[in-house]
Order: structure tokens, then sequence, then C-alpha cells
């Protein structure tokens, strides 16, 4: 029996205003927020409402024989709830149905995977924490950021606990290989990998409702037919896609609702079934470990990080940004922790590519700048502002070993208040009940419910002597 596995990303940077380099040192507000709320309320009312309404639909008519997953980043989540409160109502809904999984990611959509371990970490949690807050899920998968992945990071994500992960069909890693199997990481061998299957995601994504496709139209007895016809040792296929592809890539009038409506009809006919990433990694045993010594992504024909990363633009940006995270960390002040995970976003830096995209087009023909230098140069301004903040607070002149030997002595305080507030608190119950009486159910005394009776008058005691003496003089007269 086959398996499709139908993973749903839906992330949202905050888009950065015009800054100019006088707007440094005189304000410190960053976003477009006319450009932010026009987007996800587009977005939202085009494809995330009514697709929500198509798979709750789905599910309602078949049950459990129909599942999918998702991974929303955080900065998503803080618009959604900003701009379209009644997205999350929705997917409460869905969720409720127990055919949905949610998985984990980064919260602030970053690359912190490949700068830095703490930062990615720390990220992770928030993001977690957040989804546990609104759906009652904790994620048992994660999906980093644009699917990057390599050895490294398949080793951080095992040791926070995950039992999968989601990445891309990379060719120069999988050489002759199929994604269609479920491997485990070569690194870390407790960590499964589910890889996307890029031609047939990418045939619901992008070539759904193009006419000079040689497959249009895209039917959904068409597309089972296809995956029942893979090697019938080929259990798995998985079908990862952005979820703007309802409504907003493939628009309504395409018939892409209703291609997914009938999916589970067809695919019920020809033997597949749907499963969640973790019933997947449950069910099905890996084949192979993979190992993957450099960062793969699902970008481009070359699966690399070049998108976000490939020109000295980029690296500048990213290198000056993660040079004042332990200064960030420091921090306690609000305004700076939101920038700073909105600052983090990967898709600044895709603004700042000079490359050609797989189909042809550039990377900045879906950036909201005229070029990536006005993109660079918008960013660092916006950066430049941000930094003298921090640096307010925690100054550049502090080096590392300083700032390290800071940090440990404010965690031994933060370890010490900690105990000291035990130690209170067990005193407070303990002058509590001495004040009441009142004990807890296994510090009762044992005869505390008899009632207490008065003490006789104490008799005079005969001494040990006499009390020794007198037996024996009752013998003797025997």
């Amino acid at each position: 029996m086959k398996a499709i596995c139908f993973y749903f990303q839906i992330h949202q940077p905050f888009r950065l205003k015009n800054y100019r380099f006088f707007d440094i040192g005189n304000t410190h507000y960053y976003y477009d927020d006319f450009a932010n709320d026009e987007i996800i309320t587009r977005i939202a009312q085009r494809s995330y409402l009514p697709a929500n309404q198509m798979l709750l639909d789905i599910i309602r008519e078949y049950g459990k024989k129909f599942k999918v997953a998702f991974s929303i980043s955080g900065t998503a989540i803080e618009q959604i709830e900003q701009y379209v409160p009644e997205f999350i109502d929705s997917m409460k809904e869905l969720a409720a149905t127990g055919c949905v999984e949610f998985l984990s990611e980064t919260y602030a959509h970053s690359l912190a995977s490949l700068e830095d371990p703490e930062e990615f970490a720390a990220q992770v949690k928030a993001h977690d924490d957040k989804i546990y807050q609104l759906f009652g899920q904790r994620p048992k998968v994660f999906r980093n950021t644009e699917l990057i992945y390599d050895d490294d990071i398949a080793s951080m994500v095992q040791a926070l606990g995950f039992k999968g992960i989601i990445t891309a069909d990379a060719k120069h890693v999988l050489g002759w290989k199929s994604p269609n199997y479920l491997y485990k990481a070569a690194s870390a061998p407790k960590l499964r990998m589910l890889l996307k299957n890029s031609k047939l995601s990418d045939d619901i994504s992008f070539r759904f409702s193009n006419p000079d496709w040689a497959s249009y139209p895209l039917t959904a007895d068409k597309y089972i037919d296809w995956i029942a016809s893979t090697p019938q040792e080929e259990q798995l296929i998985n079908l990862f896609m952005n979820y703007e592809t309802f409504g907003e890539l493939q628009p309504r009038e395409s018939g892409i609702f209703e291609f997914m409506k009938a999916l589970p009809r067809f695919a019920a006919e020809r033997d597949v079934q749907f499963m969640t990433p973790s019933e997947v990694i449950s069910k099905l045993k890996p084949v192979d470990a993979l190992a993957v010594p450099y960062p793969m992504s699902w970008s481009d024909e070359a699966r690399d990080t070049s998108a976000w990363l490939g020109n000295t633009l980029q690296q500048e940006a990213v290198k000056k940004l993660y040079s004042i995270a332990e200064r960030v960390r420091l921090c306690s002040d609000s305004r700076i922790k939101q920038d700073w995970n909105y600052l983090q976003a990967s898709d600044h830096f895709f603004y700042m590519s000079t490359k050609h995209s797989s189909d042809g087009s550039v990377h900045s023909h879906y950036s909201p700048y005229d070029s990536p230098y006005t993109a660079f140069t918008n960013y660092m301004n916006v950066f430049s502002d941000f930094s003298t903040r921090v640096e307010a607070q925690f100054p550049a002149d502090i080096d590392n070993e300083e700032l390290n030997a800071l940090l440990l002595t404010i965690k031994n305080q933060e370890m010490e208040i900690e105990q000291l507030n035990r130690e209170v608190e067990m005193m407070r119950n303990n002058i509590a009940k001495d004040l009441t009486g009142d004990f807890a159910p296994d510090e009762e005394p044992q005869e505390a419910s008899k009632p207490v009776k008065p003490k006789k008058e104490a008799k005079p005691k005969k001494s040990a002597a006499k009390a020794t003496k007198k037996p024996a003089k009752k013998t003797a007269k025997k």
C-alpha cells in the first residue's frame, strides 16, 4: 500500500518600510504595516480561509482516511493574529478533527541553524510553545526554514528530541536513490528523514493551471494514477508545498479546490492512503542512511543555500546580524527581542539574491525592492539603527570573553534566585500551616482525628529497688 504525506507551509515575513539613511537614530520602527496588512489579508481571504474550509469538508466526508500536516512560522502567526484572527479559529477547528499534525520550525523562519545553534534552539522552543498554546499539540517532527538540512543540523534536531525531519530531494545527495522512501540521518541514526517529491509537488504548486504544460489539464484520477504507477516498493510520496498554492498561486477558477476534494476518492480506489509525518515514522522503516555534509534546501536546481547566502551582500548582512546575537540575548527590552525575530526572516536575504531560479526568473522578481542592492541598502540601514539600540545596553567594546563571563554570572544569579524563591515559598507554607493548623494530606498527625482525653493526675512511682524486692519476699515465704 502506498501513502501520500501532505505538508503545507504558511509563512509571511514582516516586510520593512523604506528606511533611509537619515532615519537611523531618529525612528526605531522599521515595518511597512500597510503592505503587511494588505498581503496577509488578501492571501487569507483568497487562500488560507477557503483552503481550510476545503480541508474541513474533505475530513468530514472521509474522516481519518484523509490527513495533512502544517508548518506555520511564528511571524506568520503574529500577523494572522493581528489582521485575520478568524483564521486561527478556523485552524483550531481543523486541529480538533485529529486529522491534522503541526510541525516544528524556527519561530522567525530564520537561518539560525546555519549561524547560531543557541539561537536556533531558542527559536524552536518559542515556536513549539506557541503551537501548543494555540492548538494543543507538541510537534514531534521538524521542518527547517527553506527545508535547509545537513548532518550538523540533523544532530541538533535529534538533540532537541524530534523523531523526524522534513527536507528536500537534492539530486547530488540522493544520486540514483528515490525520494519515495523513509530514510534516516547518517549523523543522527534515530532521526527519520522525509524527502520532498519535487516533481509531483510542483505539478500541483506551479504547473496545475499552465495550459502550455504537456500534462494540462491535471485531474485527480490522472494524478493518483501517476502515484499508483510508481514502483511497488516505493511506499511513500511526500507532497510538500506552500499553502498559498490553493487560491493564490493556483486561483479558484483553475479548479484547484475541486481537484483536492476529488483526490481521496480516487486514492481509495487505487489503494493509496494518507498519513501524517508522525504516522509515516511510526509505520514505515528507513531503507538507508543519508549523509549530507553540506547544507541543502528546496531552492533551485542546485538545491543549496545560495538563494540566501550566495553573494557578498547576503553574506555580509547575515554576518553582521548574528555578530550581535549574544548581546541581544542579554537584553530584556521586549521591542529589541521582537525586532530581532523579525530581522532574522530568511526573506530579507532572499530579496538580496542576484541569481536566477530554476524556472529562469530572477529571485528579485518576488521582492518588493527594485533591485537586490536596494534590498541590501534598506536592510543595512535598519540594522544600523537596531545594532545601535543593542549596543546602548551592551557596548561593543565588551569582548566575547567578557560577554561570556557576564552570561555565566547572570545564569548563576538566575539559578540562585530560583533556589531562594523556592526556599521562601517553603517558609511561607510552613508559616501558614503554623497559623492555620492546616496540614497537607501526607503531613497530618496520625491521631489528629481522635479526641484528646484529659490527663489523670500522675501517681508517685515506686522505686526500682522496691519493685524488685517485693516479689523476692513472697518467694521466700513459700
